[in-house]
């Protein structure tokens, strides 16, 4: 039976705390692991190595390999106030839609996941079922990384995943994947009235930047011809160049931020094989010139993988059956699902809420939406329960 008091005042809790990323998540998990393990979870936690951050992973039933995996990431945006009706870490109900930070991405799915934890603890007799909450999604899906490697070489791996993104509940089976770097120029700092006497990193920084929209664009002519994604090819996109100091001075140094959304398989290694070449045969020997000291140098922020759709997948099957959808789709937005499938298992999103609200003030999720997906977790245990 869906009961929404129960959800709103978990949700409620969940928003309370103020899980930016920036931040420690470690007292909503550790709210979370009280609620499971007082239902017999067997808790499992994976931290940042900072004491910090902390993931956990509850399994019920018995341990074995082929379970199912309802996971979701813990941190948020952050959220300016002034922006807001209200406290954004104080739950508001409105007009049929809770509002809150995270309301919709995504502690909407783990409020509904933890609110019906006691049905599908007693139904996961014969199959495992095991609940996944993460740290860092929003900065590189550090957490999911970290989890999914303490899984790696398990014999009870679990066979399935549902990545409960904000998706209005519908069924997505394959999205980009996201590369984020910092490339950093170290140049030579001199008068403006002699820029020869420097080395100005801004100007090499440009020079990078123009190769890179290159490749971009050869990028959009190697786009396959069936390709599900719009647009159908990988992407480059500049996010933030920061450098010098004033008008008159040769810049000495400058970063640039910038992101691969790869739809194909090498293409993020291509693109950092041309860049490396670029720097070492023509950038650095100019710099060089003038600064022996000048360098570049690349940060990889977050390679994450994106989720490539398969024929025959088991958990785009499940939630079908789940939620009476007959069709899936692809999203352009990525998720932690590619780390998941990485480990062989099968990945599909599907969680309440639009993507449209993620990030912005005054984010909510509707109670219709909440209401769907304790619907299909309903479904979820009485699938567990007819396996027994």
């Amino acid at each position: 039976m869906v009961d929404l008091n129960r959800t709103k005042a978990i949700l409620g809790d969940l928003i309370a705390f103020p899980t930016v990323s920036s931040d420690s998540n470690l007292d909503l998990i550790s709210y979370a692991a009280n609620l499971l393990e007082q239902l017999g979870a067997r808790i499992e936690l994976t931290s940042d190595g900072t004491g910090r951050k902390g993931n956990l992973f509850a399994s019920f039933g018995p341990d074995i390999a082929g379970g199912i995996v309802l996971s979701g990431h813990t941190d948020v945006v952050p959220a300016n106030p002034d922006e807001w009706v209200g406290d954004p870490f104080e739950m508001r109900e409105a007009d049929g839609r809770l509002y809150g930070r995270g309301a919709c991405d995504m502690k909407g799915f783990i409020a509904a996941v933890l609110s019906k934890a006691p049905e599908l603890a007693e139904s996961a007799v014969n199959r495992p079922l095991h609940i996944a909450l993460t740290f860092d999604e929003e900065v590189g899906c550090l957490g999911a990384q970290r989890l999914v490697s303490a899984l790696e070489g398990r014999e009870a791996l679990p066979s399935l995943v549902i990545i409960g993104e904000p998706t209005m509940m519908g069924v997505i089976d394959g999205h980009k994947g996201c590369c984020e770097y910092v490339t950093r120029f170290q140049g030579l700092e001199g008068h403006a009235s002699n820029p020869g006497g420097g080395v100005n990193a801004i100007h090499f920084a440009n020079r990078y930047v123009s190769r890179l929209l290159t490749l971009g664009e050869e990028l959009k002519n190697q786009a396959d011809a069936d390709s599900v994604f719009d647009p159908p090819h990988s992407t480059l996109q500049v996010g933030r160049i920061e450098g010098g100091t004033a008008r008159n001075v040769v810049a000495g140094s400058c970063e640039i931020d910038w992101e691969i959304r790869p739809v194909k398989l090498g293409d993020e290694e291509h693109v950092k094989d041309q860049l490396g070449f670029y720097c070492e045969e023509v950038l650095l020997p100019e710099m060089r010139i003038i600064s022996p000291a000048a360098a570049i140098d690349l940060e990889v922020v977050a390679e994450v993988p994106g989720l490539t759709p398969i024929p025959d997948n088991t958990a785009r099957k499940l939630l079908f059956e789940l939620t009476g959808e007959e069709t899936s789709d692809v999203v352009a937005f990525g998720t932690e699902a590619g780390l998941f499938q990485s480990l062989g298992m099968h990945v599909a999103v599907c969680g309440p809420g639009s993507i449209d609200q993620a990030h912005k003030p005054d984010e909510f999720v509707s109670l219709e939406q909440l209401s769907a997906c304790l619907t299909m977790l309903d479904g979820l245990s009485a699938e567990l329960r007819d396996e027994t």
